[in-house]
């Protein structure tokens, strides 16, 4: 593999992105502030942060190409999973005697031990799995379908695809592990899509405006005409 100047600075970026609202999700549920055919919308406090992964997803992909990506997903995935058993570990340890007096082991297991609780771990990390390789192969798969032509198809149809496997799972397996009660999981579905791809869309611009960039910066543009598409491997 050639290097890239500014390869891991997206890659560092993405994974950020995905720690940080794994935690946010877990953290608070958000009142949309409408509804839609009478059903009170809500969501997870990781939907205002999590769709830029998909944004970073796509300029690894539009960029980089599909291989790159895959290794990046992966590095996201393994960076989750060490945060949840952390999390977990930290749980388990017994609390020093003031910190229970003002904070406390219920208050933490509310908030950070979901994070690192069986079921939001499994439903995070599928959905996660799924939404980014869709998204990443859809992109891929369109660029060479379009030529390279409208970057906003490619972006948009992606995370059409990505977003919904990613909301789908997440909270249906969420629920049925009772992390979110199934009264809200419909709500939850459809206001954490509609964000997601009001969010993408809303910064297209930007995502040409950085793609444009890298690949002069990077003298690349990558089709993926003779990729394997396989998500398990890493070469």
């Amino acid at each position: 593999m050639r290097s890239y100047r500014y390869f891991d600075f997206v890659m560092a970026a993405f994974v950020a992105v995905l720690l940080v609202s794994n935690v946010a999700s877990s953290a608070k549920i958000v009142d949309a502030g409408f509804s839609i055919l009478g059903l009170r919308l809500s969501f997870d406090g990781g939907t205002l942060l999590f769709p830029l992964s998909y944004i970073f997803g796509d300029i690894l992909t539009e960029v980089y190409g599909y291989g790159r990506s895959r290794r990046v997903i992966w590095a996201g995935f393994a960076a989750s999973l060490l945060m949840s058993l952390c999390l977990k570990v930290i749980q388990i340890l017994p609390g020093e005697e003031a910190w229970l007096g003002y904070a406390g082991n219920g208050a933490y297991g509310a908030i950070l031990g979901s994070v690192s609780s069986g079921g939001i771990m499994l439903a995070s990390l599928l959905a996660y799995l799924f939404g980014e390789f869709s998204n990443s192969y859809v992109l891929a798969k369109m660029k060479i379908l379009t030529e390279g032509r409208w970057l906003w198809m490619r972006t948009i149809g992606s995370t059409l695809v990505g977003e919904g496997l990613d909301s789908v799972i997440f909270i249906t397996l969420a629920c049925a592990f009772g992390v979110f009660p199934w009264a809200i999981a419909l709500s939850l579905i459809i206001a954490n899509y509609i964000l997601k791809v009001g969010i993408e869309v809303v910064f297209t611009p930007v995502t040409y405006r950085i793609v444009a960039f890298l690949k002069q910066a990077e003298q690349e543009d990558y089709y993926d005409r003779e990729t394997g598409f396989s998500p398990f491997r890493l070469s």
